[in-house]
C-alpha cells in the first residue's frame, strides 16, 4: 500500500493532506524541541503521548521544555503560533510536514497542536517501519481544520448504567485522540445533589468531587465538559418520590414510553410548567452542579414534555396554547442559567412542532436538532433554525440503543447526512449521542464503531466513513489491532469487520427496526404477539438468517487479534452481545413455529421450550451482571434488569417479577 493510500486509512480524514514522497529517518534518539508553554496542560498531553509512542518504538524522544527550535539532527518541532493551518484563526487547525529533515507541527493554539499531535501518532502506527535502530517514515503535508467548532459526544449515565470514574476517564482519553472537543454526560438523577438523597440512593451517582476531576482531565485534552440536566421532561424519577410528587403536572402519572415495567402504577413523566416550585426545584439543583464544570454552555434538555397540558397545566395550555406555555417555561430557565453565568443549549424538537416560535427562543440559546433515523430532515431543520439567526447543532446518533448490537449502516447513513446537512446549513456543533433506553443493556463495545464514525464526520463532512471501510478503522484505532514491522496495513485484522457485520444483524432478521431493533424487542414486550408492531414482519427465514450471520460475526472476533487493556472484556461484551440477540432470534422462531404464530402468546410456547429458554436468559442475564461490573457501578443493575421481568416471569412462572 502507498504512503498516498494511507491517508485514507486516517482518523479523521485529514480536509488537506498529501504524500509527497521522499522519508524521514528517525534515529534512535530524536530531539523534541518545543516554541510552546510547556506548563499548559493541552501541551503537556502532546508531548506526553509523543514521548510514549516513541518510546514503545524503543526510540529516545529528548527534551520537551520550553525552548525556540535550532538547527541540528532530525528533530520533532512543535510550536503554538499564528498561522495554524486550513482556516486561518481556527484555533483547531494545524499544520503538519514530515520530511527527510524532520517533524515540524505548529498551531495558532494548543488545541490544535494536540490534534496535529494525534495525526502525527495516526501516521507512525500506519507508516512507519523499522529502519536500523530507528524509523523510516513516509513524507506527509497536512493543513488541517475541522468543519464543526463544537464536536461532541454525549453519554447517557441516567439510564441505570453510571461508569466508574477509571472508566470514563479511558473513554474521554479515547475520544480526545479521535478530536473531538466536548463530552456531555446525560443527566436526569444520577448526581448527587445535596439534599436529594432519595433520588439518587440506589444509582451510584457522580459526585461533585469526580465531575470536578472529569472537568480538569478533560481540559488538559481540549475537551469542554459541558453540564447536563434534564429539566423538564424525563424527570420522573425524580417525580416517582412522594415529595416531588406534588411539582408534577400528572402527579397520578401517565403511560410514557420509558415507564417501567415493575412500577405499579402509572409515573409521572414531567415537570409541572405553571407551578413555581418546580423553578425554584432547578435552581437548586443548578446551584450544585453548574459550579463543577468551566463550561459556559448548559444543557438544560426540554425535550419529549409528552404530558404537558394533561393536567395541572391544562387550563394554560387551552387559553395561551400548549406551545406558548412551553416557551414561556423555556425562558424562564433560561433566566436561571443565564443569573449563573450559563448559555443554554435545548433540544429543538418541541419547538420545531412550531417553528413560529423560533424567533422567540433566547438570541443566545444554541438548538439541538436530534434524529437517530438514515434520512432525517437535517437540512430543512436546520434552514429553519439558519433563518432566525439561531446557533444549532445537528446531533445525530450511535444507533446502538435499544438493538444488543447495533444498527452499523443505519449509523453510518445517519451520521454522515448530519454532518453535510450541518456543514450546509452553517451548524456550528455536531453532537453525537449515545443513549440507554430500556436498562443501557447494550455493552459499550457496541457503541465504538459509532462514535469513531460520528468523529470522522464532525471533523471532515465531506470525507464520512464508508461501510467497506469502518472494520479496518476500527481495527486501526480503537480495537488497535497494530501492523507488523513491515506488513501492509492493508492486512485486516478482522475484529472490527466482525464488530460492523454484528451491528448489521437486525438487516437480516426484518421487522421493525427504527430507534432499535425487533431483536430488542422481542425481549423487552413480550406480551406483545407476532402480528403487533415491530413483529409483524418477521419471518423464520430472516431469524434464522441473522442467527446464523450473528454466530459467524461472533466466531470471527473471537478468533482475530485485539491488542489494548481491556482486550479481555471487549471479547467478553462481543461475545454476549451476539448470543443475546441470537436468544431473541430463537425466541421469535419459537413464537412462529406456533399453530397461529401471529396471535398467540408468549406462553403458548410449550412449557418445556418456556423452561429451556428461561435457562438460557438467566445464564445471558448472569453474564450481563458480571460485564456490567468490570465498567459501571452496581446502582441501576437491578433497575435495568427490571426491564426483562415481564419475559424472565413468561418464561420461568417461578421466577419472582423483581
Amino acid at each position: 500500500m502507498s504512503a498516498g493510500d494511507l491517508l485514507d486509512l486516517l482518523l479523521p480524514r485529514p480536509r488537506r493532506a498529501t504524500a509527497p514522497g521522499g522519508t524521514w529517518t528517525a534515529a534512535a534518539a530524536v530531539r523534541l524541541d518545543l516554541a510552546a508553554d510547556g506548563a499548559d496542560p493541552v501541551v503537556a498531553t502532546a508531548v506526553g503521548r509523543l514521548h510514549a509512542a516513541f518510546a514503545a518504538r524503543r526510540i529516545e524522544l529528548h527534551g520537551g521544555g520550553e525552548r525556540l527550535e535550532h538547527p541540528g539532527a532530525t528533530a520533532v518541532r512543535l510550536a503554538v503560533r499564528g498561522g495554524g493551518g486550513a482556516t486561518s484563526g481556527d484555533a483547531e487547525s494545524y499544520r503538519l510536514r514530515i520530511s527527510a529533515g524532520g517533524v515540524e507541527l505548529s498551531a495558532p493554539a494548543p488545541s490544535g497542536l494536540l490534534h496535529g499531535s494525534s495525526t502525527l501518532l495516526q501516521w507512525l502506527r500506519l507508516a512507519a517501519v523499522p529502519d536500523g535502530d530507528g524509523l523510516a517514515v513516509p513524507a506527509l503535508d497536512v493543513d488541517d481544520a475541522p468543519d464543526f467548532a463544537h464536536r461532541g459526544v454525549l453519554l447517557d449515565v441516567s439510564r441505570d448504567k453510571v461508569p466508574r470514574l477509571e472508566e470514563l476517564l479511558r473513554r474521554i482519553e479515547m475520544l480526545s485522540r479521535l478530536k473531538v472537543n466536548q463530552l456531555q454526560l446525560y443527566l436526569e438523577h444520577a448526581f448527587a445533589y445535596r439534599g436529594h438523597e432519595a433520588v439518587w440512593r440506589d444509582a451510584s451517582p457522580l459526585t461533585a468531587g469526580e465531575m470536578r476531576q472529569l472537568d480538569a482531565f478533560c481540559r488538559a485534552r481540549a475537551i469542554e465538559l459541558v453540564p447536563n440536566q434534564n429539566s423538564f421532561g424525563h424527570f420522573h424519577r425524580w417525580l416517582v418520590h412522594p415529595a416531588y410528587r406534588p411539582l408534577a403536572e400528572c402527579p397520578e402519572g401517565v403511560e410514557h414510553p420509558w415507564s417501567h415495567p415493575l412500577s405499579r402504577q402509572p409515573e409521572p413523566f414531567s415537570l409541572c410548567a405553571t407551578d413555581p416550585r418546580s423553578l425554584a426545584l432547578l435552581a437548586d439543583l443548578y446551584d450544585q452542579l453548574l459550579p463543577c464544570f468551566g463550561s459556559p454552555l448548559f444543557n438544560v434538555g426540554l425535550d419529549e414534555a409528552f404530558d404537558l397540558g394533561r393536567c395541572r397545566s391544562r387550563e394554560a395550555c387551552e387559553r395561551r396554547g400548549r406551545h406558548r406555555v412551553y416557551l414561556d417555561f423555556l425562558l424562564a430557565v433560561h433566566r436561571l442559567a443565564a443569573e449563573r453565568g450559563r448559555r443554554i443549549q435545548l433540544w429543538g424538537d418541541i419547538v420545531l412542532e412550531e417553528p413560529a416560535l423560533i424567533p422567540e427562543l433566547p438570541a443566545d440559546a444554541v438548538a439541538l436538532d436530534w434524529g437517530y433515523e438514515a434520512g432525517h430532515p437535517f437540512a430543512e431543520h436546520g434552514e429553519r433554525f439558519a433563518a432566525s439567526g439561531l446557533e444549532h447543532y445537528v446531533c445525530p446518533g450511535t444507533s446502538a440503543w435499544a438493538s444488543l448490537t447495533g444498527r452499523t449502516t443505519n449509523a453510518l447513513a445517519n451520521l454522515a447526512e448530519a454532518a453535510a446537512a450541518g456543514r450546509d446549513a452553517g451548524a456550528t456543533g455536531y453532537l453525537v449521542t449515545d443513549w440507554g433506553d430500556f436498562g443501557h443493556l447494550q455493552p459499550w463495545t457496541v457503541s465504538e464503531p459509532g462514535l469513531a464514525a460520528a468523529a470522522a464526520a464532525a471533523w471532515n463532512a465531506g470525507r464520512p466513513v464508508r461501510r467497506d471501510e469502518i472494520g479496518r478503522l476500527l481495527d486501526l484505532h480503537l480495537l488497535a489491532v497494530d501492523t507488523q514491522a513491515g506488513a501492509p496495513p492493508e492486512a485486516p485484522g478482522g475484529a472490527g469487520e466482525a464488530l460492523a457485520a454484528l451491528g448489521d444483524a437486525y438487516r437480516l432478521s426484518g421487522g421493525g427496526n427504527v430507534n432499535g431493533t425487533a431483536l430488542f424487542h422481542l425481549l423487552l414486550k413480550p406480551g406483545r404477539t407476532m402480528g403487533e408492531g415491530r413483529f409483524e414482519t418477521l419471518t423464520a427465514d430472516g431469524l434464522r438468517a441473522a442467527a446464523e450471520h450473528l454466530e459467524r460475526c461472533a466466531a470471527a472476533f473471537a478468533d482475530a487479534p485485539i491488542d489494548r487493556p481491556d482486550a479481555p472484556q471487549v471479547a467478553a461484551e462481543v461475545a454476549w452481545a451476539a448470543a443475546a440477540a441470537s436468544f431473541a432470534c430463537h425466541l421469535g422462531l419459537e413464537r412462529l413455529a406456533l399453530d397461529e404464530p401471529r396471535g398467540a402468546p408468549l406462553e403458548a410456547v410449550p412449557a418445556a421450550r418456556r423452561r429451556e429458554l428461561g435457562r438460557r436468559l438467566e445464564d445471558l442475564l448472569a453474564r450481563r451482571r458480571a460485564l456490567w461490573l468490570v465498567r459501571n457501578r452496581p446502582g441501576g443493575l437491578d433497575h435495568a434488569f427490571g426491564y426483562l421481568a415481564p419475559l424472565r416471569q413468561a418464561l420461568a412462572p417461578s421466577h419472582p417479577p423483581a
